[in-house]
């Protein structure tokens, strides 16, 4: 049996945020006689009757005519929904997102250290893809994969829908070639180039990925670029892509890098310091176009300070 289609949102983006989208379970038992009872028995807990309410007298939810529901109304299962969140108040990270190339298929953009790339916890207005999709009046742009919150550099954006897809299964496959910087301690007993390769695991609610007995699923290519004193600046070629795989590669090393707040010690939860970022950034990507068949080759303008 085939799905029905998702109707459009009613409901423009905000701030550059898509509305949540919801759809009415089925209901054998009848325990939700009307849409208000379902939304209190699914959001109540979270934000509180009250503001349920409130938000049913306001016309916040919406359906796909562009009505808004009403708490009294009978039950339907399957009917779609469109409502906006009330955001919590957000730190503007103090940094811009660069655009360092954009065509009518994709938007190649540096993204600062401290920025996530899309929406996840605490962390939704300020986000690349918000920034990106208000400011380039690009309301359809999704990222065709991720980047590290605490890590700045190159990600490639989609701007249509329908090729996201074939940019996603780049990144899938392995066809996209990411070259990485990063500061990290000299060490002149560590002999580099070499290849790391090891099991790496991350458990939902724990911060910090870990190394594990097991068959490798992580496997990083270190190389030394230049000595800088007690430092050095090294090329990272990851070929694998792991949740914090460069940063626990190094620091299996024993060159930890600079400023990481969670490798080798979880730093304390606390106000982050702007000036002292993450020295990690992802300097190039290099990948052949799944639509013109031609090399694409693209490098960050951002720059690592040299440690002090």
């Amino acid at each position: 049996m085939r799905r029905k289609r998702v109707p459009a949102a009613p409901l423009p983006q905000r701030d550059g945020i898509d509305p949540v989208r919801l759809r009415l379970p089925e209901d054998p038992e009848g325990t939700w006689p009307t849409v208000g009872a379902y939304l209190l028995g699914r959001y109540g807990a979270a934000v509180g009757a009250e503001r349920i309410g409130a938000m049913l007298d306001a016309g916040r939810f919406v359906g796909a005519d562009g009505r808004a529901a009403a708490g009294p109304e009978p039950y339907e299962p399957g009917r779609w929904l469109w409502f906006h969140r009330d955001l919590a108040p957000e730190e503007r990270v103090p940094f811009e997102v660069g655009v360092v190339y954009r065509d009518e298929r994709i938007v190649v953009a540096d993204k600062p250290h401290f920025l996530a790339t899309t929406p996840r916890g605490r962390h939704v207005r300020e986000t690349a893809v918000a920034r990106l999709r208000a400011g380039l009046g690009l309301p359809a742009l999704q990222p065709a994969h991720r980047l590290d919150r605490l890590t700045a550099g190159l990600v490639l954006f989609v701007v249509r829908p329908e090729d996201r897809g074939a940019y996603q299964l780049l990144f899938k496959e392995r066809r996209v070639r990411k070259e990485y910087e990063a500061l990290a301690p000299y060490d002149p007993g560590v002999g580099l180039p070499l290849t790391v390769r090891s099991r790496i695991e991350k458990e939902r609610g724990v911060l910090a990925a870990r190394e594990v007995p097991g068959e490798p699923n992580a496997v990083s290519r270190i190389e030394l670029v230049e000595r800088l004193g007690a430092h050095a600046r090294y090329r990272l070629l990851p070929e694998t892509g792991r949740t914090h795989q460069l940063r626990v590669h190094m620091n299996a090393l024993g060159l930890p890098i600079l400023d990481d707040p969670l490798y080798p010690v979880v730093r304390e939860d606390g106000p982050e310091d702007h000036r002292r970022p993450l020295r990690l950034l992802a300097r190039t990507l290099e990948f052949a176009d799944p639509f013109s068949g031609g090399a694409r080759r693209f490098e960050s303008r951002l720059a690592l300070s040299d440690p002090a």
